[in-house]
């Protein structure tokens, strides 16, 4: 599976897309905000990346906030809040293969290709 967890309005998941545009990197746009996560999806993405749960989420978001979550919340209750609120997912999110990355900065994309 390759390919790019994207917001549109999000201008980092913007200039990841394009950085990957112009190294002619062809990937699958996976617009979580509008399609629908299921639940092995996530996990899937949260084990390639290799990441501890709570690094996929967005905790600045006031949705976090008002859910009563916190850095020290259970991993499945986290896991159910982005799926009901995708806003909270961190992004952009490059999936390539058993290889992932979150595009903070948005440069990190291109590691996966060195």
């Amino acid at each position: 599976m390759n390919e790019i967890w994207h917001n549109p309005r999000c201008s980092k998941s913007r200039i990841a897309l394009t950085l990957l545009k112009d190294q002619s990197i062809d990937v699958n746009i996976f617009y979580y905000l509008e399609e629908n996560i299921s639940y092995e999806h996530l996990i899937s993405t949260i084990q390639i990346l290799s990441i501890p749960v709570i690094e996929l989420v967005r905790t600045n978001e006031k949705i976090f906030r008002a859910l009563g979550l916190s850095r020290t919340s259970d991993d499945e209750i986290l896991i159910q809040a982005m799926l009901e609120n995708p806003i909270l997912i961190e992004l952009p999110i490059l999936v390539l293969g058993k290889q992932a990355v979150i595009g903070r900065p948005p440069e990190r994309v291109l590691a996966l290709f060195k």
